[in-house]
């Protein structure tokens, strides 16, 4: 049968270095305080606090692996800095490992039941004391650890979600969460009655910039007009590169004229840019179209795209950088 010590063994970061471990005593007798200090040795760093309001203070201001705390403390006891600390979520993973001299059971178990994850009997054995602060530690390690893997976790989850999102050319949003997002705001709009403008864009000759300057120029040229895009529209519009060098706004609340007007702000913001690769630089310019509801005419989301596009097309036929409306 295998001995138990040697399984737990196996969980337990034994090799892990304690070194420097930031520990608060927290005792109004100092000479206790003291005892307890020395009796640990120097392989920690120590922070010190002679009533319940000053710990509270110092845990606040230093964040501590460990509180090593009296309960029997005028103003404040240690059973109330349990409390406090033990109800506070940035708090509440700092273990904390309770003295007194009163060796009642219904005392201990008043403080295990607050939160406290350990308790010592004054006079304190120091032998007993230093085992007792090594396994709080190793078990703080690694909750340190746990936390430190799932923000990286969280992290590593929120930046694939932005990928499968997002365009990686522009940082606009993709065509696949476009559909998604313009079907909720289409829906959103019909329930409700509420004003829906649609814009579809697309950047005059581009083709003849990537054969006449080359596709490096083209990137840039379409990273330039998204940058403008997304410069000149509220945080609650939809702005997604669609294909190509067709991108598309969707813009919430706002009505044909308004949409109109928007349209025209952005179509004079690209063609003021001037775009460069090395030492070769471009302008552009662009087309827009507008649809928008209410439309009587307009069953679905493809309805309101179709008729953006139409749009478009009049623009581009009728001549390029500019925009046209089409209810």
């Amino acid at each position: 049968m295998p001995d138990k010590g040697s399984e737990r063994g196996r969980f337990l970061p034994s090799a892990v270095s304690l070194q420097g471990r930031k520990i608060l005593i927290v005792d109004d007798d100092r000479a206790n305080l003291e005892f307890v200090k020395e009796g640990l040795g120097d392989e920690y760093s120590f922070h010190d606090a002679t009533d319940g309001e000053q710990a509270l203070a110092v845990v606040r201001d230093f964040m501590p692996d460990l509180v090593i705390c009296d309960v029997e403390m005028p103003r404040m006891s240690g059973f109330d800095v349990v409390r406090i600390l033990k109800n506070n979520r940035r708090f509440s993973f700092i273990p904390i490992i309770l003295m007194t001299a009163r060796a009642e059971t219904e005392r201990k178990l008043e403080g295990l039941e607050l939160g406290a994850d350990d308790y010592l009997i004054k006079p304190v054995n120091l032998l007993e004391l230093g085992a007792r602060v090594r396994s709080m530690l190793r078990i703080k390690v690694l909750q340190d650890e746990l936390l430190t893997t799932n923000n990286r976790l969280q992290e590593i989850n929120e930046k694939l979600h932005e990928l499968s999102v997002t365009d990686t050319l522009t940082g606009l949003f993709n065509r696949l969460y476009f559909t998604k997002r313009f079907a909720y705001e289409f829906q959103r709009a019909m329930r409700y009655n509420i004003k829906l403008s649609c814009v579809m864009l697309d950047i005059d000759h581009f083709k003849d910039v990537n054969d006449t300057y080359g596709h490096q120029m083209g990137d840039e040229v379409l990273k330039g007009v998204a940058d403008a895009l997304k410069a000149g529209l509220r945080r609650v519009d939809l702005l997604a590169r669609y294909g190509g060098e067709e991108i598309v706004i969707v813009l919430p609340e706002t009505d044909l004229e308004r949409a109109v007007h928007v349209a025209e702000r952005l179509r004079e913001s690209v063609s003021e840019m001037e775009h460069r690769e090395g030492d070769k630089a471009v302008r552009v310019t662009c087309s827009m179209g507008v649809s928008a509801l209410p439309n009587e005419k307009v069953q679905d989301c493809d309805g309101l795209l179709k008729l953006a596009d139409e749009a478009l097309y009049e623009a581009k036929e009728g001549g390029r950088n500019k925009v046209c409306a089409k209810q």
